[in-house]
């Protein structure tokens, strides 16, 4: 008699554990989200142009150090 009420409990509670799941995996999208857009806008801050009235080099291009 005791797995009868277990079983009850289960497809009584199956659709709100359902929608519990779903929004817990529509909010680690939506922080996936967040965080890619956030570390692209940092990335496009980053990046800097040549200075326009200097001449690129060799140096310029292939020294990932250099600022």
């Amino acid at each position: 008699m005791l797995n009868m009420g277990i079983h009850y409990d289960y497809k009584s509670t199956r659709g709100d554990k359902a929608m519990k799941k779903e929004a817990k995996r529509k909010a680690r999208i939506e922080q996936r989200r967040a965080k890619r857009s956030s570390n692209n806008s940092k990335e496009s801050e980053k990046k800097l142009m040549h200075d326009i009235d200097k001449p690129i080099t060799l140096e310029d291009l292939t020294n990932p150090d250099k600022n």
